[in-house]
C-alpha cells in the first residue's frame, strides 16, 4: 500500500510537536532517518489494518527512541498527530515508553534495553511455526543497549536456527564499552553490513534486500544532531 506523507523534513516537523521528553532528543534524531525510510519505503503494513497477519513486524528495542517512532507513525496515519502534542501526558495513549494496547501499529511495549532482539527472535519463530513466510521481522537496536547480556542469546540462538530476522543497530558511539572488531563482530553467523544511517537510498537499498535463511545485521553509523 502506498500512503501519501511529508517529506523528511515535515517527519522533523512533527517531532519538534513533542515536548517533556528533550533529555532524550538526540537518541531519536539518530533513529528518525532508518525509521523513516522502514515505514516509507520498506515495511508491508497497512495503517487501516495494523494488526493483518501478513504485515511485517517492526520491533522497537531502543528505549529511549519513541519520540521519533511515535513521529514516523503519526505520519503514516496510524493515529492522529495531534496525539503528539501530548506525549507522556497523563491520559495520553503514548507513554515515554510504546505501549502495544494503546497505540494502534507498535507491536511491543518497550523499554527495558537488551529485551527487543529475543522478542524478535520468538517473534520470527512464531511466523515460522505458522508457515507465515513472507512477513519480514524487524528489530531496531541501540549500540550500548549490547552490552545487555540477553542480546547474545539471542544473537546466538537466530544465527543456529537460521532465522531470517533483521537486526538494525543505530551506532551512535554511545556505548560504554567497546568490542574489539567493531559490532559485526558481536554477531557471529549473521549477514552483516555497515552503512551511512543517514544515507535514504543505501538505508533502503539494504534494508530491501531478503536473506530467506539467515540472520541479517545492518549497522547504521550517525552522528547525533538536532533537527
Amino acid at each position: 500500500m502506498t500512503v501519501t506523507a511529508p517529506p523528511l523534513e515535515g517527519i522533523r516537523a512533527l517531532l519538534r510537536r513533542i515536548s517533556g521528553d528533550e533529555k532524550h532528543a538526540p537518541s531519536a534524531y539518530s533513529t528518525l532517518d532508518v525509521l523513516w525510510v522502514l515505514y516509507d519505503r520498506v515495511l508491508r503494513i497497512d495503517p487501516r489494518k495494523p494488526d493483518e497477519p501478513d504485515r511485517d513486524r517492526f520491533l522497537l528495542s531502543k528505549g529511549h527512541g519513541p519520540a521519533a517512532y511515535y513521529a514516523v507513525l503519526a505520519a503514516k496515519g496510524f493515529f492522529p498527530a495531534d496525539w503528539l502534542d501530548d506525549m507522556g501526558g497523563w491520559d495520553s495513549p503514548l507513554g515515554n515508553h510504546p505501549d502495544r494496547l494503546r497505540v494502534p501499529g507498535v507491536e511491543i511495549g518497550t523499554g527495558s534495553l537488551g529485551h527487543g532482539l529475543g522478542i524478535g527472535v520468538g517473534v520470527a519463530l512464531g511466523l515460522r511455526a505458522q508457515g507465515l513466510l513472507e512477513p519480514r521481522v524487524f528489530v531496531l537496536l541501540g549500540d550500548a543497549e549490547l552490552d545487555e547480556g540477553a542480546n547474545h542469546e539471542a544473537i546466538a540462538y537466530a544465527a543456529a536456527t537460521r532465522l531470517p530476522i533483521t537486526a538494525i543497530v543505530i551506532d551512535n558511539q554511545s556505548a560504554t564499552h567497546g568490542w574489539p572488531g567493531g559490532i559485526s563482530a558481536r554477531f557471529p553467523g549473521w549477514i552483516t553490513s555497515v552503512i551511512d544511517g543517514r544515507d535514504h537510498q543505501l538505508i533502503e537499498h539494504t534494508l530491501i534486500r531478503r536473506h530467506h535463511d539467515r540472520p541479517n545485521l545492518v549497522v547504521a553509523t550517525v552522528e547525533p544532531k538536532r533537527g
